[in-house]
């Protein structure tokens, strides 16, 4: 029986897609070749990158709106310094909520100033800052929407007349949000959308071409767009895991469907968090709480050894906290279903029969 996977990443997939993935890695599309070992210039691999391209554009409502969707390779990590490269001329203000955005921070720098709009760290990253002011002038804005590693996620998003830069690694695809108000989205496959490998990279192309200094061609957006995301070799069977998971997504309604799901899940863990003694949240402030990465931990770590075999034995994996927060994480991805959720609930509720 498969194991609940409450892993952060790389994490669950959908089980359908995990069989036409299989599938295609003994014989893709009858051409009686693995999807593994075809030429990624093939009509059939040209065919798989154009739709999920335009599905990921499709299911953002971004589509005929001056977007592009490539998929690249390097993960949000090497999204860090390749928005900074692009678009910092001058300077660009960032909203520090977590580890990645302080990675991506550091990258900026290498190319120009950098304005911390407002940062949570004083408090261990474990709240959204709000209240704060933009500075005008700035070549654009970024910000993390979701943080995996302390669990807490941006509800309202910085209003700016500068574009608007966002990492949504973790959380691209769970929620219904105006994504129009993003010129330039990037998100790692590894969450809600494939394995890792692929990079989702969704820009608006009126904001490219503004800054003076040459870009090498593997880091210019604009080779890549004119390449139609096919430069170089692109990650084959990661953009078409993530074709395969974007279809499972629009079969099942799209955002707004999985939204509600989303919803319900995160909704479930949280009444326990808060209902059960012997946890307690992470993120106090429950806007602030992420539906992706709940984190919590005992009240009493004399209870962890216990708890510690009673998830195990129910099968579940992945629980752990980052060790940078310690406790419990529960990563509820779109492919996560409910039911994982309610075993983890009846598991934190023996706990407390027992204790």
């Amino acid at each position: 029986m498969k194991k609940h996977n409450f892993s952060a990443g790389p994490c669950i997939l959908p089980s359908e897609v995990f069989q036409q993935s299989a599938e295609a890695v003994l014989n893709f599309q009858g051409m009686n070749l693995s999807i593994l070992e075809i030429s990624h210039r093939s009509a059939e691999f040209v065919a798989v990158m154009e739709e999920a391209r335009a599905l990921a554009l499709s299911l953002l409502g971004l589509q005929d709106k001056g977007y592009k969707a490539l998929f690249l390779q390097g993960g949000a990590s090497t999204q860090f310094l390749m928005a900074a490269y692009n678009l910092l001329e001058r300077k660009a203000g960032y909203l520090n909520t977590g580890t990645w955005s302080t990675k991506a921070i550091k990258e900026a720098k290498l190319f120009g100033e950098v304005v911390e709009i407002a940062s949570s760290k004083d408090q261990n990253f474990n709240y959204i800052p709000k209240n704060y002011e933009i500075p005008k002038g700035l070549d654009y804005v970024h910000c993390t929407s979701n943080n995996t590693i302390f669990g807490t996620q941006i509800k309202q998003f910085p209003a700016t007349d500068a574009p608007l830069v966002c990492d949504m690694s973790s959380d691209i695809f769970s929620r219904d949000l105006d994504f129009s108000a993003f010129d330039l989205i990037y998100a790692g496959a590894q969450k809600n959308m494939g394995p890792a490998g692929a990079t989702l990279v969704v820009v608006k192309e009126a904001i490219l071409g503004k800054v003076s200094r040459a870009i090498p061609s593997m880091l210019d957006y604009t080779v890549h767009l004119t390449k139609d995301s096919m430069f170089n070799t692109p990650p084959v069977f990661s953009v078409y895991v993530s074709l395969l998971t974007l279809k499972w997504l629009q079969d099942k309604g799209g955002i707004k469907a999985q939204e509600k799901v989303n919803t319900e899940k995160a909704a479930l863990i949280y009444n326990e968090i808060d209902r059960n003694p012997l946890f307690t949240g992470f993120v106090e402030n429950k806007e602030d709480r992420s539906t992706m990465n709940a984190t919590f931990n005992l009240t009493d770590t004399s209870l962890q050894t216990r708890f510690n075999t009673l998830w195990k034995e129910a099968g579940i994996n992945g629980l752990n906290g980052h060790r940078s927060v310690g406790g419990y994480r529960a990563s509820m991805y779109n492919a996560l279903p409910k039911e994982s959720v309610e075993v983890l609930v009846d598991v934190m509720q023996q706990l407390e029969k027992q204790a």
